[in-house]
């Protein structure tokens, strides 16, 4: 089971590297060049939505990974490179967790309270001051959840072996 770092790594790269390109290349560039920044976050959202189902299947295969014996993940090394890979084990798990923590809260927890303003504004957009106050609450706690699983993401890609 030798190729088993070398997969904990593709799937890493995968998990990372589409957290980062939708969140901050993405999604950006649609609010910047689309004309109407209601079909930029219909576009967005979308985007956000698959970005979701992906990180939740990279999360519960790393878990998989991670969950191998460790004599199939480090075999016949010695005992210092074993112990060692236990302790970075329990990290990247930690990690992995987190992760998939942020993309539960935000995709079950805020979208779904976000879509509820939007949908309650109608075609007119937010016009009421106290919805467009708590929409910018939600939509920042969201993009903060987002930013944490993105620094997490930097962690896994710096620890995954």
């Amino acid at each position: 089971m030798r190729f088993l770092p070398y997969l904990r790594r593709v799937v890493v790269t995968i998990w990372a590297g589409s957290l980062w390109t939708v969140g901050y290349l993405v999604a950006p560039v649609l609010f910047a060049t689309l004309p109407k920044r209601s079909l930029a976050g219909s576009i967005a959202g979308n985007m956000f939505r698959a970005e979701t189902w992906l990180s939740i299947v990279c999360g519960v295969i790393l878990l998989g990974l991670l969950a191998l014996p460790v004599r199939d993940a480090v075999r016949a090394e010695a005992d210092s490179v074993r112990a060692e890979w236990l302790r970075t084990r329990k990290v990247l798990v930690g990690v992995v967790l987190a992760m998939l923590a942020c993309t539960l809260i935000g995709y079950f927890g805020l979208q779904p309270a976000i879509a509820a303003i939007r949908d309650a504004a109608g075609p007119g957009g937010l016009q009421d001051a106290a919805m467009r106050e708590r929409f910018g609450l939600l939509h920042a706690l969201s993009s903060g959840l987002y930013l944490l699983q993105s620094l997490l993401a930097l962690l896994l890609v710096w620890k995954a072996k």
